[in-house]
């Protein structure tokens, strides 16, 4: 792809910050059986991760899908399906990385390589490709079309949240009416659950500070240069907390409300992504080490408990 994947990619994401939508705010109520798995899915089920959940998020936003499955053109003919005449296809991106041998200076000719003397040199790239949503495709075996059961109590989904939190071991304090992660004391402050709208927004506002939380030295050791309240490191953090929690909410099966201060927030995340075109890349990415290390602990736990 001759494209600049990232620049295209940061450009879609500030237009829609731009126009006050969270393109990771997922079509949370999708009337389809497999979107109680809301994270986008591939053809075989699989889960997308990273960079690529936003971006299919976003695409699904809008263009109106429901269902949360995706493939590519080929895959669907291997269904004996067929993609309907005139649909947009929505971009994906994997990495990859090249090696290449360098060139002797004194010569200018190529290093056979690897001798005395001689290096190869690893070129890491970002590479696109072009998948359909299954409502944009015919044919499909019946499955991939299925609607949902009807809704049961919302109970057991809050307590695997709670458990699911009570896993990671955190220190968790409540009171007051900040949420924050001070990591000086390594400690995590939430308000009362009983001061939020609903449990889920409790939920999702602990899977932020959770995410914040992974970043302390002894776990993911996150720094983004920040120094002091407002900079541009300091709004990558709350940038790759913002995502998290979008990741765990989505895997936790949690409808929270937009935060109240989420415009302020935006603000300054455009500012980073129009001074950086690789950022979203890059706080796509540790938002989703972070919760594949708090989801990490859930095996510790079940590990110890056995």
């Amino acid at each position: 792809m001759r494209s600049d994947v990232y620049q295209r990619i940061t450009n879609q994401i500030v237009h829609e910050l731009e126009k006050g939508v969270r393109p990771w705010m997922q079509p949370w109520s999708a009337e389809h059986a497999a979107a109680r798995v809301v994270r986008p899915l591939r053809f075989n089920g699989q889960p997308y991760k990273g960079i690529n959940i936003l971006m299919l998020w976003s695409a699904a936003m809008e263009k109106g899908y429901g269902a949360p499955i995706w493939m590519t053109f080929k895959q669907a003919l291997e269904f004996d399906a067929h993609v309907r005449k005139g649909e947009t296809g929505s971009l994906v991106v994997y990495a990859d990385k090249i090696t290449r041998t360098e060139t002797d200076a004194t010569t200018g000719e190529a290093c056979p390589g690897p001798r005395a003397g001689e290096a190869e040199r690893t070129i890491p790239f970002m590479k696109g490709y072009t998948v359909f949503n299954v409502e944009q495709i015919d044919g499909l075996p019946a499955h991939f079309y299925a609607k949902p059961e009807p809704k049961g109590e919302t109970v057991p989904r809050i307590e695997r949240a709670e458990s699911f939190f009570a896993a990671t071991r955190a220190h968790i304090v409540h009171g007051g009416s900040r949420a924050c992660y001070i990591m000086s004391r390594d400690q995590i402050h939430m308000p009362c659950i009983d001061c939020f709208r609903d449990a889920e927004s409790y939920y999702a506002t602990l899977a932020h500070e959770a995410t914040h939380w992974t970043r302390h030295p002894s776990r993911l050791d996150r720094e983004f240069g920040r120094k002091r309240w407002g900079d541009e490191g300091y709004a990558m953090e709350e940038l790759v907390a913002e995502l998290g929690s979008a990741f765990l909410s989505a895997d936790l099966e949690l409808m929270p409300e937009t935060r109240e201060d989420h415009a302020a927030y935006i603000a300054s995340w455009i500012t980073v992504l129009r001074n950086d075109k690789r950022a979203i890349f890059t706080a796509a990415s540790h938002a989703q080490r972070a919760a594949d290390f708090l989801h990490g602990a859930q095996t510790t736990a079940n590990v110890e408990a056995a």
